[in-house]
């Protein structure tokens, strides 16, 4: 009795692509070349209408990485608060604020860019190499490399992505509760529903960027180009904003750390 010829095996199914995950070999490598510390920094708060912009600068301990860092925009808020206390509690870390005032002064980048060199400069430890996330390098007094996508590629982005969103979104929680009825504490000053129906209803606070658009038609004001208006899907709200500027880290505890 003859075999039956066997079947053709069923095509596979085409595997998508590994999820991109950040990693130490840029720091490694430069170890090696013998730069050290390196730093890696980043900054939240670009897009929201309303509070100011925050910039980390991390340098990780080789020898003391935590575990599960990430971009910051993958991770959950209950992730990024258990990874910010082990940042803190294993590397050095730096942290600046750029206030609504010098956005409004400057523009939303010159203001993140100051931030950004600022937050190095908070460094305990002075690094020879920093990779900063974005096109723009920084003046960070040392060499800088500028990664685009950093924050998905680069440990050290990764980490400082995590410390500038939780510091920020603390910052945002207290504005929140300065200013009852605007949901700060929710979306962040991101231009979602609940915040464009809350300004239209209340008006801007003194925490609103009045040289992006959403505010400055709040306002009565026409935008104005040469500031660069966003769209609606962008994003925040109490207090002296000016004061955010000048944070001593109240509210952010730190460990070998300083904020400016």
């Amino acid at each position: 009795m003859g075999r039956k010829p066997a079947k053709a095996a069923a095509p596979r199914l085409p595997l998508g692509e590994e999820p991109v995950r950040p990693t130490f070999k840029r720091e490694r490598a430069a170890l090696r070349r013998g730069l050290w510390p390196v730093a890696g920094c980043d900054e939240a708060g670009r897009g929201p209408l309303a509070g100011p912009v925050v910039a980390a600068a991390v340098i990780l301990d080789p020898k003391r990485i935590p575990r599960g860092l990430d971009d910051s925009k993958k991770l959950t808020a209950v992730r990024r608060e258990v990874l910010y206390a082990r940042i803190c509690a294993s590397a050095e870390v730096g942290i600046a604020v750029a206030s609504r005032e010098r956005i409004d002064r400057d523009n939303i980048r010159q203001a993140s860019l100051w931030a950004l060199a600022r937050a190095v400069k908070a460094l305990p430890t002075v690094p020879q190499l920093v990779f900063v996330d974005g096109s723009d390098r920084i003046e960070a007094g040392c060499d800088c490399v500028a990664v685009i996508t950093g924050d998905a590629l680069v440990l050290s982005i990764a980490a400082a992505s995590i410390i500038a969103k939780v510091a920020r979104d603390r910052l945002m929680a207290q504005v929140g509760a300065a200013h009852p009825g605007y949901g700060f504490e929710r979306h962040m000053g991101y231009s979602v529903p609940e915040h464009a129906a809350a300004l239209s209803r209340l008006g801007p606070t003194i925490h609103h960027r009045r040289s992006f658009a959403p505010v400055a038609l709040a306002c009565g004001n026409a935008p104005d180009a040469a500031d660069g208006v966003l769209p609606l899907e962008a994003g925040r709200n109490g207090s002296n904003d000016a004061s955010m500027e000048a944070a001593t880290g109240k509210g952010l505890p730190l460990r070998r750390a300083r904020t400016v």
